[in-house]
C-alpha cells in the first residue's frame, strides 16, 4: 500500500480555518500526529503570520490550553469591482473585514491602462488611508465586466471592452502589487461574495442587471466558469418577439438589449441605468412599468437557467436591482410560474444582502482562500 504522508502546517491551518481545531490538543487528536510535531508545524505557522496563539480553551485536567487563531492582521487584500460606468476598490483583511473603500464613476471603454491605473491609484490610497504597507499586500482580487481566460490572465473580448483585446490583466497588476493577482467577472465575483454571505445554501446564482445583464453561479463554494470561461453569459441569450431590439454584439433579441439598463434608459430618455433608478424612485409611471416589463422578460431566460442549476438562493443584484420589487415582482412572477417545480420548491429570490459591496467581498475572498491554501502555505514555509 501507498504511504500516506502526515498532514502538513498547510493542512494544520485548514483545520484551524475551518473550526475544526481550536487548540494543538485539537490538532493531536483530530490528525494523530506526535506533540512534537504538532508544535513544530503550528510555530512554523506562526512564524510566517498565518496563526497566532492567544486566550486560553476550557481545561480538561491541567493546564488550560491556549487557542490558535488566523493571524487575520498579518496580510492584507486588495479587492476591486470595475463595472462598465463604476468601480469600488477596497483593502480588506485577511478575515474579511473592510479596512478602507472608496467608489467612483469610470469607463471601462476608455481601455484597459487607464482603467487599470484608476484600480491603482486607489489601491495606494487607500493603503495609505488604512495605515498598511505595500509590503503588506498577499493579493490582488478584481472583477471585470467581461469574461477572463484564467490560465492566462487576458480579457476575452467582448463589445463592451472591444479596446481591451487579449489584455493581460494580471500581468499588469503583477507588476506593481505583490502577490496572487485574481481576475474574474464581475458578476462571479458578486456571486461569491453573496454566496459568502449566504446562510444555509449550497448553490447560488447571482443576477447582474446593471448596464448589461450577466450571471455568476457559485455550488459549494466553487464558481463554475464553464469550458471556455463563458458560463453565466447570458445577456446575449436571444429572445422571440423581441428581433427589432439591436444589441452591442451586433446581434437583436438579445436579453441585455430589451432588459439591460442601457436599454431601459434609452427608452426612457435617460442617461444611464442610475436614471433609470431615479425616475422608478419618484414614481414616473413609464419607468415603473419599463421596469416590470423587464422583470418579466428577464424571468423567461431565468425560468431556463434555474431548472438546470436547481440553486438555493437567485440573488438579483446590480444598478437596476436598486428599483426593488419593480423588477423582482417580474422575475418571480415568471420564474416560478415556469421553472419546474423541484427547482422553485425552496428557491428564494431576493435582492442581495451586499449591494454595491458584493463585488469586492467576493474578490477578497476568492484572494483569501489562495493565499490560505494548504498548498500555497506549505511552499511558502519551504521557501523560508
Amino acid at each position: 500500500m501507498p504511504q500516506v504522508s502526515a498532514p502538513s502546517a498547510g493542512r494544520l491551518l485548514q483545520l484551524v480555518r475551518q473550526g475544526r481545531a481550536r487548540t494543538r490538543r485539537d490538532l493531536m487528536e483530530i490528525t494523530g500526529l506526535s506533540r512534537s510535531t504538532v508544535a513544530q508545524r503550528v510555530e512554523q505557522l506562526v512564524h510566517a503570520g498565518y496563526l497566532r496563539e492567544g486566550g486560553v480553551d476550557v481545561s480538561t485536567g491541567g493546564r488550560r490550553p491556549s487557542l490558535l487563531r488566523i493571524d487575520e492582521g498579518s496580510a492584507v487584500v486588495l479587492a476591486a469591482h470595475l463595472g462598465a460606468t463604476h468601480g469600488r476598490a477596497a483593502v480588506v483583511d485577511l478575515a474579511g473585514r473592510t479596512l478602507a473603500e472608496s467608489a467612483g464613476p469610470l469607463n471601462v471603454a476608455d481601455g484597459a491602462e487607464p482603467t487599470l491605473a484608476w484600480a491603482a491609484a486607489r489601491f495606494h490610497d487607500l493603503l495609505g488611508r488604512a495605515g498598511r504597507s505595500l509590503n503588506e499586500v498577499c493579493g490582488v482580487g478584481i472583477g471585470l465586466p467581461c469574461p477572463v481566460d484564467r490560465r492566462t490572465g487576458r480579457v476575452i473580448p467582448t463589445p463592451a471592452v472591444a479596446s481591451w483585446r487579449d489584455h493581460d490583466v494580471v500581468a499588469a497588476l503583477s507588476a506593481e502589487f505583490p502577490g496572487p493577482v485574481l481576475a474574474d467577472n464581475d458578476a462571479n465575483m458578486m456571486a461569491l461574495g453573496e454566496y459568502a454571505a449566504a446562510t444555509g445554501c449550497t448553490t447560488l446564482v447571482l443576477v447582474k442587471v446593471g448596464t448589461g445583464i450577466g450571471a455568476g453561479i457559485v455550488e459549494d463554494g466553487r464558481i463554475l466558469h464553464g469550458a471556455g470561461g463563458a458560463a453565466g453569459e447570458i445577456g446575449h441569450v436571444r429572445l422571440r418577439g423581441h428581433g427589432g431590439a439591436a444589441c452591442v454584439c451586433g446581434a437583436h433579441g438579445c436579453l441585455a438589449a430589451v432588459a439591460g439598463g442601457a436599454a431601459l434608459a434609452r427608452t426612457l430618455g435617460t442617461a444611464d441605468t442610475a436614471g433609470v433608478v431615479r425616475l422608478v424612485e419618484a414614481g414616473d409611471a413609464a419607468a415603473v412599468r419599463r421596469v416590470r416589463e423587464a422583470g418579466l422578460v428577464l424571468g423567461e431566460v431565468l425560468a431556463t437557467l434555474v431548472s438546470v442549476t436547481n440553486p438555493g438562493v437567485l440573488v438579483i443584484s446590480g444598478g437596476l436591482a436598486r428599483t426593488g420589487e419593480h423588477l423582482l415582482a417580474g422575475v418571480r412572477e415568471v420564474v416560478y410560474r415556469d421553472a419546474q417545480y423541484r427547482s422553485t420548491r425552496n428557491l428564494r429570490i431576493a435582492e442581495g444582502r451586499l449591494g454595491e459591496r458584493a463585488g469586492v467581498t467576493g474578490a477578497a475572498s476568492m484572494v483569501v482562500d489562495r493565499v490560505l491554501a494548504a498548498e500555497a502555505v506549505d511552499a511558502r514555509i519551504a521557501r523560508g
